[in-house]
């Protein structure tokens, strides 16, 4: 799952934990059936089989080696301004002037917190827009990465401020609010009260948020999607839907994701990827996306995040006071329970959640490994997942083999040099070993 342009803005103002899984991607659909594994049980090798030879890891050009060293360094500039906005809306003293201001005219608590929420947002969003663009609008051309009009990237941001002020002000007055009524342990029960907050987010985003930036239907081709319900009745996965993404309006890359829980769960396919992927190598993505259902990687996920806000909101209730002592002058509040706090709150969460990054990206990438097991396994196409991953190097510009800072704090995925050479050597099924997840595949 991932979020992308306008929704990495609405974590951003919503709260800057809800930066979940990227997931895989690849390559141009042909009607073209797979072969079905057999039943005759987990070890059995496939009688139709496809093996074309192992996939060998192109090298990146240079084009590919400029995008992701220009990648590095925005990704330096982007975090150290991450941090700087709250910083400079805090320490100038503007948070307690917007908290006035709210204050004269809402007069009571809710509508005074809204109105903060609203103006803090605003802000926000202005001060990091120059960064957005180029980032999201101007960089993504200059590599002939997006086709995107201006007009659609300002209308998505406008919309994405407009969700953002909306999510906030129904979610970040929780912690406030447990302040007052409870100030030694208000970290604790905000930090328990992000599971449902989290869990609703994952439950109405695929319904009621994404479609507000790119229009989500059926799959045009029937008879692949015919294919990828039966590989997902043998996943023993029921009820899940397939949605093809128009994401053609917003970029060349490829992507595919999971997304939701319980009704609302999905498997999502961008149109870049059913263009530019064969029938074959789809089937081994949604085997991937599909192993993330049957493992529990999204609650897993949705564990995870709660543990790391819990902590950052321990960090906060353990530092803020001394901070906000020292510097309740220029700060213009002397408590922690004022509205005004916000942008402090956010800065200590986001320094927390930075620091853990590491460990956050090494499970995530743990989770991706086991989902191309699981797609392997149930697809038997080595092939198609080499190629699959080569397509997406390619079509995204990625370099297969990135530096190791690169990985410890960007990267959600392994390296995709790592993930071909996966794809040529797990064959567990040739030479009569146990697959790992053969009990949990259903039917023939």
């Amino acid at each position: 799952m991932r979020f992308t342009t306008s929704s990495r803005r609405i974590a951003l103002t919503i709260a800057p934990l809800v930066t979940l899984l990227a997931v895989v991607p690849p390559r141009s659909v042909r009607s073209e059936p797979l072969p079905v594994v057999t039943s005759a049980g987990p070890t059995a090798p496939r009688a139709d089989s496809r093996d074309e030879g192992f996939v060998p890891v192109p090298e990146p050009d240079a084009k590919a080696m400029r995008y992701y060293r220009s990648g590095n360094v925005l990704w330096v500039v982007s975090t150290i301004w991450g941090f700087l906005v709250p910083a400079l809306i805090l320490f100038t003293g503007l948070s307690a002037r917007l908290r006035s201001w709210a204050r004269q005219l809402g007069r009571r608590w809710v509508p005074t917190f809204a109105l903060y929420v609203a103006a803090f947002s605003v802000v926000g969003f202005v001060l990091d827009l120059p960064l957005a663009y180029y980032a999201e609008f101007v960089r993504p051309h200059a590599y002939g990465l997006s086709d995107q009009t201006a007009a659609k990237w300002w209308t998505d941001a406008f919309k994405g401020l407009g969700v953002g002020i909306l999510g906030s002000a129904l979610t970040l007055w929780i912690p406030y609010l447990l302040i007052r009524l409870s100030p030694r342990r208000w970290w604790l029960y905000s930090g328990l009260a992000t599971v449902p907050v989290l869990a609703l987010i994952l439950l109405i985003s695929p319904i009621w948020i994404e479609p507000l930036f790119n229009k989500f239907g059926p799959m045009k081709d029937k008879a692949l999607e015919t294919q990828i319900l039966d590989l997902a009745g043998r996943a023993g996965i029921s009820g899940a839907r397939v949605f093809e993404v128009e994401k053609s309006v917003d970029t060349k890359t490829v992507n595919a994701y999971v997304v939701g829980l319980g009704r609302t769960k999905r498997i999502v396919l961008w149109d870049t990827l059913l263009a530019k992927l064969e029938s074959r190598e789809t089937l081994f993505v949604m085997g991937h996306e599909m192993g993330h259902y049957v493992l529990g990687h999204v609650l897993r996920m949705l564990a995870l995040l709660s543990a790391v806000v819990l902590l950052g909101f321990a960090v906060v209730h353990l530092s803020a006071s001394r901070l906000i002592e020292r510097f309740r002058t220029r700060f213009g509040f002397d408590r922690l329970g004022d509205i005004a706090s916000l942008p402090l709150l956010l800065l200590l969460v986001s320094v927390t959640t930075f620091v853990l990054t590491p460990l956050v990206l090494a499970f995530i990438r743990s989770n991706e490994h086991e989902a191309d097991r699981f797609a392997l396994e149930i697809t038997r196409d080595n092939h198609a997942c080499g190629t699959s991953f080569v397509k997406l190097q390619k079509e995204n510009l990625a370099n297969p083999r990135p530096g190791l800072l690169f990985q410890l704090w960007r990267s959600n995925h392994p390296p995709l040099g790592e993930r071909i050479e996966f794809c040529n050597a797990y064959r567990p099924w040739q030479r009569g070993e146990p697959l790992r997840y053969g009990d949990r595949f259903a039917g023939p």
